[in-house]
C-alpha cells in the first residue's frame, strides 16, 4: 500500500504548520520524516493518520483518495512515543482492543494476539499489566496492539523518544528486521538523524512546514540540497567565504567550488562554506588553501579524535576530527598554532536559520 500526501498545508491560528507538502512512500518501504520540533513532522503523520484534517491538499492510499475519510476507515496501526496502553488491561487485551472494537471472532481475537506477542517475543507477558513492564517491553507491545487489526500502514510518532540509548538502539535494530521480514507500508517521525538513517529506506528532511529534500540516506547525508540539510544532519563547521569570478576565496588564497547558481544568485559576494569535521585536515606547516588556528581542546576518546580550535583571524571556532593516528603525529597541545585545510566544502546562499 503506497501513501501520497499532495500539496497538504495546515494552520494552527497563525502559525502555519504545513505550506503545500507533498511526500510518497513508496508499497513496502519504510520512510522518516525527520527534522526538528516545530517542523511539521508530526502533523503531517496525523493528517495521514485521519487524526488531523488538512486545510488543503489531499492523501491517497495507493490509487484512494482518503482525505476526507474518518481514522477508523483508513485501517492505520499508529504508535504513540509515550505507548497509550491501557493500565487496567493486561497485555494480552492491550494488544486485542482493536479486534474486539472491530467484532472480530473470540477465536481470531485469540490467534491473532498470540502470534503478535510471539512475533515481538513477549508471549510470556501475556497476563502481566503495563506497569509490570520495562519501556522497551511496553513500546514492543503498542507496535503489536497497533498491527492487531492487519492495518494498510503504520505511522510510528517518535516511538523511541522516550526510551534511554540502549533501549533505542535494540529496538531500531528489532524494527529494521521487522520492516525486512513483513514489509509494511511505514512512515515514522523522529529528530534524531541516527535514528532515521539507521532505520529508513528514504528520509524526508523537513523544516518549518516544508519539505528540505527527500531520498536515500546516502543521497540525503551526501548530497544535501539546502543549507539547512547540510547543518542538521550532524556537526558541521560554517566558514565564511567570498565569491569571485566564479570562486570562493577561503582566507587570503585559499579556494572551495562553488555550484553555479550560488554564482548566478550572488555575482560576486559573501556565502557560506560547510565543512564536516572529518573533511578538515590538520598541518603543522602552512599550505595554499589553509586557515591558521589554535587548539583550544582535543578529545581523544572513541574512533576519532576531535580537535576544537579558534581560527581568529575570522573569529571562528572549527571542530577537526582525526584519527587517533594522525593526532599521535601531530602531538598537539592547547594553545598550539596549526594550519587547517579543507578536503571538501559545499557552499549556500546564508539565508537561513535552524
Amino acid at each position: 500500500m503506497s501513501i501520497t500526501a499532495s500539496n497538504v498545508s495546515k494552520r494552527f491560528g497563525e502559525f502555519v504548520a504545513l505550506d503545500r507538502v507533498s511526500v510518497e512512500c513508496p508499497a513496502g518501504e519504510l520512510v522518516a520524516l525527520l527534522g526538528p520540533s516545530g517542523s511539521g513532522k508530526t502533523t503531517l503523520l496525523r493528517v495521514i493518520a485521519g487524526l488531523e484534517t488538512a486545510d488543503a491538499g489531499t492523501v491517497h492510499f495507493r490509487d484512494d483518495d482518503i482525505t476526507r475519510h474518518s481514522a477508523r476507515d483508513r485501517n492505520v496501526g499508529f504508535v504513540f512515543q509515550h505507548y497509550a496502553l491501557f493500565r487496567h488491561m493486561t497485555v494480552f487485551e492491550n494488544v486485542a482492543f482493536g479486534l474486539r472494537v472491530r467484532k472480530a471472532p473470540e477465536a481470531k481475537v485469540r490467534s491473532r494476539v498470540t502470534e503478535l506477542l510471539r512475533l515481538v517475543r513477549l508471549e510470556e507477558k501475556a497476563d502481566h499489566y503495563p506497569a509490570e513492564l520495562s519501556g522497551g517491553q511496553r513500546q514492543r507491545i503498542a507496535l503489536a496492539r497497533a498491527l492487531a487489526p492487519d492495518p494498510k500502514v503504520l505511522l510510528l510518532d517518535e516511538p523511541f523518544g522516550a526510551l534511554d540509548a540502549k533501549v533505542r538502539g535494540e529496538l531500531r535494530a528489532w524494527l529494521r528486521r521487522f520492516h525486512d521480514e513483513y514489509h509494511v507500508t511505514t512512515i515514522f517521525v523522529t529528530h534524531d538523524q541516527e535514528e532515521a538513517f539507521e532505520v529508513a529506506d528514504r528520509v524526508v528532511v523537513m523544516n518549518q512546514g516544508r519539505v528540505e529534500q527527500a531520498g536515500t540516506p546516502i543521497q540525503v547525508f551526501e548530497h544535501p540540497a539546502t543549507a539547512f540539510v547540510m547543518d542538521f544532519l550532524g556537526n558541521v563547521n560554517k566558514l565564511p567565504v567570498r565569491v569571485e569570478n566564479g570562486r570562493a576565496l577561503l582566507g587570503e588564497t585559499g579556494t572551495v567550488e562553488v555550484p553555479a547558481k550560488i554564482v548566478a544568485a550572488n555575482g560576486n559576494g559573501r556565502a557560506d562554506a560547510y565543512v564536516r569535521p572529518h573533511e578538515l585536515d590538520i598541518s603543522r606547516t602552512a599550505g595554499s588553501n589553509c586557515i591558521l588556528a589554535k587548539v583550544l581542546h582535543v578529545n581523544p576518546a572513541g574512533s576519532v579524535v576531535k580537535v576544537r580550535l579558534m581560527a581568529e583571524d575570522f573569529g571562528l571556532m572549527i571542530t577537526v576530527d582525526v584519527t587517533p593516528e594522525r593526532y599521535r603525529n601531530l602531538a598537539l597541545r592547547p594553545n598550539d598554532l596549526v594550519h587547517v585545510t579543507p578536503k571538501a566544502a559545499k557552499v549556500f546562499e546564508p539565508d537561513y536559520t535552524i
